[in-house]
C-alpha cells in the first residue's frame, strides 16, 4: 500500500507530536541497523522497536525536534530506508516501553533477549552462535520455551551492534524472525552444554546423554538443504548481513555476505530431556471446549496424536503432538489468544506422552479423552501433505475448502447460527471448474476472536447432502 502527501499530512494534523516516530512500508529485510543508518541524520535516535510481520517499525529520538524533522522530511520529500520508500507519522506513544523497564532510555546490557517469531524449524544453541557470533564474541547462549521459543545471548561487552544488525532479521527466508531486546539479566548462569544452552567459555561442561526413547522427525522435513549420508548436505543460508561493512569482520577468510551453517542430523535433536511433544492447555472454558474442539484448533501447527483433560485441573488439558517443534508452533501461535471469553495459555509440558488414565465425562457430556493417531484430519502425515500447509498466526480471514458448490451464503450463515458461533461480515468463493465437486473461499470476520471461535466450532464439520457429505475448512 503506498501512502500520498495528502494522507500523511491528515494524519500529521490528527496525532499530537511526539518523539516517537511510526514508521512503515519497510522491506521485509529490514533490520534495526538500516533504520538507525537513515533516520539518523535527523537527531540522536535512543531506541527502536521492529515490528517486522507488519514491515512498521517505532523509532524513538531523544529530542522533539529530531522527530518532527523526521515526519516533515517524510511528507515533502521520499525517504529511503534499505533501498525502499518509507513513510513516517508521529506514534500515539510517548515512549516506546523497554522489558527491563529502564529509566534511562540510552541504557542497554551485553545480555539480548531473543524472541523468535514464526519458529518453523529447529532453533538450537547451534542456530543461534551462528547467527549472532559474526557480530562479536558469544559467551554464553540458554533457549527456553515458555512464551514461545526465546533465547539470551550473552556478549563480552554492551551489544548494542549485536542488537542493531540482527532485530528484525529471519533466521530463514519468511521465518524463525528475530525480535531482539536487552535483557534483565546481566549475566547467564549456564549449567550445561547442549541444544538449549551453552557456556563457551567452559568447554569442559559434559554435554548431556540423550535418551533413545522412540524417534520423531521433524515435520517439515530436512530443511532447507538435502541431506547427504552423512547427515549433512551443503551450507544453508541464514539471514544476510546488513549492505554495509560496519558489522562485518576484517578478516578476510571469514564470510562476509552470508551467515551459513551445515544443518546436523535430525536424530541429533531427538530425546532432548528440556523438550517435550506434549503442550499443556489451561484457561479452556468448561461447557465450550472437549478434545475434537482442541483437535481443531491445534491441528494447524502439526498432527495431534492424543488429547486428554486433567481432572485434578479442571479448564486444564495435555495434548500429544507429532514432535516437540509442532508443540513449539502451537506456543507460538495460540499462547494468549481468547477463545469464548478465556484467555488460553499454551506451554510445555513435564510429561512426554499423555496416558489415558482417569477419563471422565465432560460437561457437554463427551469424553476427557481421545486419540486421534489414525485420524484423516491431521495434515503434517507426510513431508508432502506437511509442505501445503502454511504455517499462520490465528486472524479474522479464514480460508474454507471441501464444501459442496450448491451450499449457499445463507446456509453458511445459518450453520454459524445453528452452532453458536460468531457469523462472518464478508464471504468469496473462489473461481473452479465446472466439473468440480467442491468449492472454496474465504470467511472474514469482525475480529481474530470470531475467526477463532469459528474454526474451534465448525473446523472438519461434515456437511451432509443427499447421498454424501463433505468436511468444512
Amino acid at each position: 500500500m503506498r501512502y500520498s502527501s495528502f494522507d500523511l499530512s491528515t494524519q500529521f494534523d490528527r496525532i499530537a507530536p511526539s518523539p516517537v516516530v511510526h514508521v512503515r512500508g519497510l522491506c521485509e529485510s529490514v533490520v534495526e541497523g538500516d533504520l538507525v543508518e537513515a533516520l539518523e541524520k535527523f537527531g540522536n535516535i535512543c531506541y527502536v522497536m521492529m515490528m517486522p510481520f507488519k514491515r512498521q517499525a517505532l523509532v524513538e529520538f531523544e529530542a522533539m525536534e529530531s522527530a518532527d524533522q523526521c515526519v516533515t522530511c517524510g511528507v515533502n520529500e521520499a525517504v529511503y530506508i534499505a533501498g525502499q520508500q518509507a513513510f513516517f507519522n508521529y506514534s500515539t506513544s510517548k515512549r516506546i516501553t523497554r522489558p527491563t523497564n529502564a529509566d534511562d532510555p540510552s541504557s542497554g546490557n551485553k545480555v539480548l533477549l531473543l524472541s523468535i517469531q514464526n519458529p518453523l524449524y529447529p532453533i538450537t544453541t547451534d542456530v543461534l552462535y551462528t547467527v549472532c557470533n559474526p557480530i562479536g564474541n558469544v559467551l554464553r547462549i540458554v533457549i527456553f520455551k515458555r512464551n514461545g521459543i526465546q533465547a539470551m545471548v550473552e556478549y563480552p561487552f554492551w551489544s548494542q551492534k549485536a542488537k542493531s544488525a540482527l532485530n528484525g532479521a529471519d533466521i530463514y527466508a519468511g521465518c524463525c524472525t528475530l525480535k531482539i531486546e536487552y535483557a534483565r539479566p546481566t549475566r547467564l548462569n549456564v549449567l550445561r552444554n547442549d541444544n538449549d544452552s551453552w557456556d563457551y567459555t567452559k568447554p569442559f561442561l559434559v554435554r548431556r546423554e540423550r535418551g533413545k526413547g522412540r524417534q520423531r522427525q521433524a515435520i517439515l522435513g530436512e530443511h532447507p538443504s538435502s541431506y547427504s549420508d552423512n547427515g549433512y548436505g551443503s551450507h544453508c543460508p541464514l539471514l544476510p548481513l546488513p549492505s554495509n561493512n560496519r558489522y562485518k569482520r576484517s578478516s578476510p577468510h571469514d564470510a562476509q555476505e552470508v551467515v551459513a551453517y551445515p544443518l546436523p542430523q535430525t536424530s541429533s535433536y531427538m530425546g532432548h530431556a528440556s523438550s517435550s511433544s506434549v503442550a499443556m492447555v489451561s484457561g479452556l472454558h468448561p461447557a465450550k471446549m472437549n478434545c475434537t474442539r482442541i483437535f481443531n484448533l491445534f491441528c494447524l501447527y502439526g498432527n495431534i496424536e492424543k488429547v486428554k483433560f486433567m481432572k485434578s485441573v479442571p479448564g486444564t488439558a495435555l495434548v500429544e503432538m507429532g514432535d516437540e517443534y509442532a508443540v513449539d508452533r502451537a506456543i507460538t501461535h495460540l499462547n494468549s489468544i481468547k477463545v469464548f471469553s478465556k484467555r488460553l495459555n499454551v506451554c510445555v509440558s513435564k510429561q512426554h506422552a499423555v496416558i489415558p488414565s482417569q477419563v471422565f465425562e465432560l460437561e457437554d457430556g463427551s469424553s476427557s479423552y481421545k486419540d486421534f493417531a489414525m485420524t484423516r484430519n491431521n495434515r503434517f502425515s507426510s513431508v508432502g501433505q506437511a509442505s501445503k500447509n502454511i504455517i499462520q498466526p490465528p486472524a479474522a480471514v479464514l480460508h474454507f475448502y471441501n464444501v459442496p458448490p450448491c451450499i449457499t451464503e445463507d446456509e453458511l450463515q445459518r450453520l454459524c447460527t445453528e452452532h453458536d458461533v460468531p457469523g462472518f461480515i464478508k464471504f468469496k468463493v473462489f473461481d473452479a471448474k465446472p466439473s468440480s465437486k467442491t468449492i472454496s473461499g474465504l470467511f472474514e470476520f469482525d475480529n481474530k476472536t470470531h475467526a477463532v471461535e469459528v474454526l474451534t466450532v465448525l473446523n472438519h464439520h461434515q456437511i451432509r447432502i443427499p447421498s454424501k457429505y463433505c468436511v468444512l475448512l
